[in-house]
Order: C-alpha cells, then sequence, then structure tokens
C-alpha cells in the first residue's frame, strides 16, 4: 500500500472497518436533514411558532463548524481512536436529552453541542484514510467511504417522515441516541488508532491557530479544500428546496419525492464506485475534471430548462432527469478533490480534514440561506442555486491547477 513516510502505518483497512467509517460518517448529514418533517410539529411543542426550528438548524451548523476547527487538532495530538469515542459519547447524551427537553433555549443548546459531538465524525474518516493511504489508492478508500456517507443526506428526510409515523419529534433524537450508542460500542471493538503515538503531534493552543492559518495560506490546499466545499453548496442548495421543489412545484406526492429521492441516492452511489475504479485506470485529477465539465453542462441545462414553461407540474421529468445527471457527477468530484487537499498533509491529516469540514459547512450553510432569498415559487431558484456552486467548483479548480504549475515551477 502506498503511504507516505510521516504517515506510514502497519494498518489496512478491512472493508467491515471501511463501512463503519462510512457510517459514522453519515452522523452529521443526517442529523441535518432527518428532523426538517418535523419542523412543524417542533415549532408547536415548543411553543416559538414559524421560523424558530430554522434557529436550531443554525445552532446545529455553527457546533458542526466550531467543532471541526476545535476537535480536529486533538486527533492529530491523541490519535484517532479516543477522540473519536468521546465525540460519540457527547452526541449520544445530547440527543438523549434533547429527546427530553421542552425548553427552546436548551433544545438550541443542545444542539450545538450535539454538533460538537458529532464534528469528529467528519474529521476523523477522512483523516483515518489517510493514515493508511494515499494516492489512487485513497481515492479507492474515499470512494468506498462515499458509497455509505453520500446516501445519508438524500435519504435522511425520508427517514425522519417514516420515524414520525410512529411517534413525535422525540422518537427522532432517541433514535440518534441508539445509533450512536451501536456506533460507539462497534468502534471500541472493530476499529484500531491508525496513528502511532510517534507521529503525534501535542502542540499547544497558539500552534494549532498558526497551523490553521498555514494551511489556509498555501495555495494547493485551500484551492482543493474549497473545490471539495462547493461540491457540498451544490448538494444542499438542491436539499434546501427539494420539499418546495417537488412537491409543491412539479406536483409529487411524498410517497413520490421519497423515491426520487432514493433513485437519486443510487446514482450517487454508483458514482463513487465507478470514480474507485476509473483511478486505477487514468489519474483522479483527469476524471474529476471530467466530471466538472459535465456538472456545467447539466448546470446550464437545468437553469435553462427550469426557466421554460414547458416543464411543472405536467412534465416535470427533464428537470428531474437533469438535476439526478448533476448530482452524478458529485460523486466523482468531492472524494477526489478531498484526496487532493489532503495528499501533501500526513502529518497533520486530522487539522486538514478539521478546516474542510469546516469550510464544507460553512458554505453548505451559506447556500442553504442564499436560497431562502430566491422566490420559493420559481423552479429556476434550485438551479440556480445549483449552478451557483458548479461555477464555485469551476474556479476552484482553475486556481488549483494555476497553483500547482507554480508550485511545479
Amino acid at each position: 500500500m502506498s503511504c507516505s513516510s510521516q504517515t506510514s502505518t502497519p494498518f489496512r483497512l478491512s472493508r467491515g472497518q471501511i463501512i463503519l467509517l462510512g457510517l459514522v460518517s453519515t452522523i452529521g448529514p443526517l442529523s441535518t436533514d432527518m428532523y426538517l418533517p418535523a419542523f412543524p410539529e417542533l415549532e408547536r411543542d415548543l411553543g416559538h411558532g414559524a421560523g424558530s426550528a430554522q434557529i436550531t438548524l443554525a445552532a446545529w451548523f455553527v457546533g458542526l463548524a466550531v467543532g471541526q476547527f476545535c476537535l480536529g487538532p486533538l486527533s492529530d495530538r491523541f490519535g484517532r481512536r479516543h477522540p473519536l469515542l468521546a465525540g460519540l459519547l457527547i452526541y449520544m447524551v445530547a440527543s438523549a436529552l434533547l429527546a427530553v427537553t421542552s425548553n427552546y433555549t436548551v433544545f438550541c443548546c443542545l444542539r450545538f453541542i450535539t454538533a460538537l459531538g458529532g464534528s469528529i465524525s467528519s474529521v476523523a474518516p477522512r483523516a483515518i484514510v489517510r493514515d493508511v493511504a494515499t494516492g489512487r489508492e485513497a481515492v479507492k478508500l474515499m470512494s468506498q467511504l462515499t458509497l455509505v456517507f453520500g446516501v445519508g443526506p438524500i435519504l435522511a428526510p425520508s427517514l425522519g417522515s417514516i420515524l414520525l409515523e410512529f411517534g413525535s419529534w422525540r422518537l427522532i433524537f432517541w433514535a440518534g441516541a441508539v445509533a450512536a450508542l451501536l456506533l460507539f460500542l462497534s468502534c471500541l471493538l472493530i476499529l484500531p488508532d491508525t496513528l502511532p503515538p510517534q507521529h503525534r503531534n501535542a502542540l499547544p493552543p497558539v500552534e494549532i491557530l498558526r497551523r490553521y492559518i498555514s494551511l489556509a495560506k498555501e495555495p494547493v490546499f485551500i484551492s482543493a479544500a474549497l473545490l471539495s466545499s462547493f461540491s457540498t453548496f451544490v448538494m444542499f442548495a438542491y436539499l434546501s428546496n427539494a420539499p418546495q421543489l417537488f412537491e409543491h412545484l412539479l406536483g409529487f406526492t411524498p410517497h413520490a419525492f421519497a423515491v426520487f429521492f432514493g433513485i437519486n441516492a443510487g446514482g450517487f452511489i454508483l458514482a463513487t464506485q465507478i470514480n474507485g475504479y476509473l483511478s486505477h485506470k487514468f489519474a483522479f485529477t483527469r476524471v474529476m475534471e471530467g466530471a466538472l465539465a459535465a456538472s456545467l453542462m447539466f448546470g446550464l441545462l437545468l437553469l435553462a430548462v427550469s426557466s421554460t414553461s414547458w416543464v411543472g407540474v405536467h412534465n416535470p421529468w427533464p428537470i428531474c432527469a437533469l438535476i439526478m445527471c448533476t448530482t452524478f457527477t458529485l460523486g466523482f468530484i468531492g472524494p477526489n478533490a478531498t484526496v487532493l487537499a489532503l495528499s501533501h498533509h500526513g502529518h497533520q491529516a486530522a487539522s486538514a480534514s478539521a478546516l474542510m469540514g469546516t469550510l464544507a459547512f460553512g458554505l453548505g450553510g451559506i447556500s442553504g440561506f442564499l436560497m431562502s432569498f430566491l422566490p420559493p415559487n420559481q423552479l429556476s431558484s434550485t438551479a440556480f442555486g445549483m449552478l451557483t456552486g458548479i461555477i464555485g467548483m469551476g474556479l476552484c479548480n482553475f486556481w488549483r491547477r494555476r497553483n500547482e504549475a507554480v508550485a511545479d515551477q
């Protein structure tokens, strides 16, 4: 296996460990989207009226961004295993408390704390992949992780709706607590620490901050990290407006909406697996740039088609097909851009991964915030939001190529 000398370890991840890491990494997207169907009931029970549920979601995003920024270096200092186990415990306890609280302010605070614990679940899996592999092998592992991770944000609203059929919004948080307990026990039993003590960094807080600043100033890293993060922007632009788009503008029933989400998830998963295969046949930067070109083409077509009068309730399929094609291309972009960003940072993989996570969730939150300003009753709003993220990916890739050319001189 190809590993850098700085991070060479005796570990090779088994299929079961890869699946476990993928499941761990779904905590963020599942906790973001699974309680969206419960917003009306949540607002009624907590007694703070329309719009108050969005504040709880904002608390979650702030917690994720802060948590990844602060807890990532702990994984470089204390290894991957112990911070991950601690984060899962925090998430489990806070989720159980969310399920029993009836105070709105306490609920918002607990959402923030839950996100702090859950944030390590985004940092650790990517850092573990960087510990045990680089280059094409890392792309293959990252694609396998994405196979499990990718379905989370797409199926989460449907899972939340199913739980609401059996109970109130509290059942969703009980389910999160139970899932965290099962993941904690699984990690405790089968997941080794892939960062040996001799490769750990015991840095003071000031030095950690300097490290983040150093990473942010490194053109090759920050351009690849932003490229990966803008793929999250595209996905969140789609997800944040999906209920309005499909149920109100295209006339989908809740069941048809869930079916389309499932089909879209299958396409995204297929893309990640094809990406892993292609990484052994072609340079993964070439695969990524081909997907970027296809993404731009589909995004432009989506905006053009959604701006015409011949699509809508009577003819929704052109928009559905173009959305599926656009999200399909993301399965080739996110994993490869992540590997590019982390490829020269094996000695500080968790810190680099944490900064990437902060950027990704920050841009995801900005995406949802910007979508709220677009007209909700126009089909082109979703297309415009997705195309904005696609253009961002293209600009970041242009910047990345320019930075790499300068670095090679």
